[in-house]
């Protein structure tokens, strides 16, 4: 075994016990800067338009961490997220690559 994944194994059994410690998850679909004029005048059936197109990846966050990106899905009507990638822990919300 190597040191890294010494390090990694023995890393995880100390922290064993934090697995069942519940996350919250947010799926950023996008985002836009919008003026509050704009937004004064929504009424009932406003459609709020992005620049993003269907299909494009979505960002994973828990708290303010990106932890992956990856593409909304519809699953038994419900809505879910397919991880097409595990981001690096330096990478910031708001750098979706296309």
């Amino acid at each position: 075994m190597s040191n890294e994944e010494e390090s990694v194994s023995v890393s995880s059994g100390r922290l064993h016990f934090l697995e069942d410690v519940p996350q919250s998850i947010q799926v950023e679909v996008a985002r836009s800067e919008i003026p509050l004029k704009t937004v004064m005048t929504w009424k009932k059936d406003t459609i709020v338009e992005f620049k993003k197109i269907a299909g494009d990846s979505v960002e994973v966050l828990i708290g303010d961490q990106l932890i992956a990106r990856g593409e909304v899905v519809v699953v038994n009507e419900r809505f879910g997220v397919r991880i097409s990638e595990i981001t690096h822990p330096s990478e910031k919300p708001g750098n979706i690559k296309q």
